[in-house]
């Protein structure tokens, strides 16, 4: 073991990963004046797979982050979504609205969450990288997490952590949950992301564009059409995010090799786009996208799960990163409270608090979403939702709203109203 002194290892919080859940919650704690440990297990930059667009929610938690988002700094805004499907295509700016800003942007992950992590780090937090955290520390007694064995740097040194309060960022895998008991809920949805880049002349895009009806083409018979959709994301770097998201709903979910499809739906794009094998400038990636709730409770024994470790991607639109970082922004409000109360039953109490608030705040929507999932999970449903609902730019903004979450709370339109109204009556499971 280490020969280092204790307080290195010793913190009010520990974090573990560092993606954006980790490194906001770490980001909040430390400006309130906690002492957190952030243990990231690779070393920064580092690839992940995602589409890497921001929507205007992700865009606000950037923004109380302190980041710099200019596009002298490296972001490429965009005002809205670019729907195709059902022979129509529909250009829908993001929503004007008092709580969420009008754009949002487009980011690299390698770089994006390297910027939060050393946000973190500037507000106080500690980072580790290369620390590969193998389990928690459990008292016999209560059976609360009082920290985390890990292994550090290139050379594997094992080390112990100890902090009152863990919070699980290790995203899908979450081998911190598992191991402290929770498993993921069967009865939630889950999907899968499989993504590469293209050279390509599209690159320089306002607009995130979205594929509704994904296509498979291959062989002979009768085309079909597969739950989830494709996007195209220009970088303006000279490159193209393309990828697409499927939901497990669906009876192809397990049989078809999701890269193979990727790359038949490229196949079928006009060929001067450039989305050819010769102009791929990386491997096509996949990863697991947990979504509505999977893995619960949120908090208990001293662990808080954030991110995707508590399964909290958008079933509406497989968005992540907004929710991973708002949740990190809650957890790290509600331990600062814990924090400055007096005795640990006190502590307790207000910690308990973290999962009611999330289903407050996502649970009704996340319901909402479930259905919807299992709606367009049913290719004769998608089929017509995409030729009829396309037609109408009125239901398309409202459809807008709701697949992306974005509305006023208060004094919000119509549309908000009622978005709003049916995620408040909706179950919070």
């Amino acid at each position: 073991m280490t020969t280092e002194p204790l307080s290195e290892h010793t913190a009010d919080v520990i974090v573990v990963g560092a993606g954006p859940a980790g490194s906001t919650t770490a980001y909040h704690l430390a400006k309130a004046g906690l002492d957190v440990l952030l243990l990231e297990k690779t070393a920064f930059p580092r690839e992940k797979v995602c589409g890497d667009g921001l929507t205007p929610r992700a865009v606000k938690q950037l923004v109380a982050m302190g980041i710099d988002i200019s596009e002298e700094a490296g972001w490429l805004r965009n005002k809205g979504l670019r729907i195709i499907g059902g022979g129509v295509r529909l250009q829908l700016d993001w929503p004007d609205l008092a709580s969420y800003p009008d754009y949002g942007l487009v980011r690299k992950r390698d770089d994006f969450d390297e910027q939060l992590a050393r946000q973190a780090q500037k507000a106080g937090a500690r980072l580790y990288e290369r620390c590969n955290v193998s389990g928690p520390v459990v008292d016999d007694r209560t059976g609360r997490i009082t920290g985390v064995h890990a292994k550090l740097g290139d050379d594997k040194r094992e080390v112990t952590f100890h902090a009152p309060l863990v919070v699980a960022a290790d995203g899908n895998s979450t081998r911190l949950s598992l191991a402290m008991g929770l498993h993921r809920r069967e009865d939630r949805p889950m999907g899968v992301a499989v993504r590469t880049y293209f050279t390509s002349p599209r690159h320089d895009d306002d607009y995130l564009e979205s594929w509704l009806e994904l296509w498979d083409r291959r062989g002979p018979g009768e085309d079909r059409l597969l739950p989830g959709y494709g996007w195209v994301f220009g970088m303006g770097d000279g490159t193209s995010n393309v990828g697409l998201g499927v939901l497990n709903t669906s009876e192809s979910f397990k049989e078809l090799d999701w890269r193979e499809v990727l790359k038949a739906w490229c196949a079928s794009m006009p060929e001067e786009w450039g989305y050819t094998p010769e102009n791929m400038t990386g491997p096509i990636r996949g990863a697991a996208l947990p979504m509505a709730f999977n893995r619960q409770p949120h908090y208990t024994k001293g662990l808080l799960l954030v991110g995707d470790a508590g399964g909290l991607v958008n079933p509406f639109n497989g968005e992540g990163i907004a929710y991973a970082m708002e949740s990190g922004q809650i957890a790290a409000d509600v331990i600062v409270q814990a924090h400055a109360r007096a005795t640990p039953a006190q502590r307790e109490l207000a910690l308990q608090g973290y999962p009611k608030i999330l289903k407050d705040t996502y649970g009704g929507y996340y319901t909402l979403g479930r259905a919807f999932v299992k709606l367009i999970g049913n290719p004769k449903v998608m089929k017509i939702a995409a030729q009829r609902g396309l037609t109408h730019p009125l239901l398309m903004r409202f459809t807008l709203k709701m697949l992306a979450n974005l509305t006023d709370p208060t004094g919000g339109d119509a549309m908000d109203r009622i978005i709003n109204g049916l995620s408040k009556v909706a179950p919070k499971a």
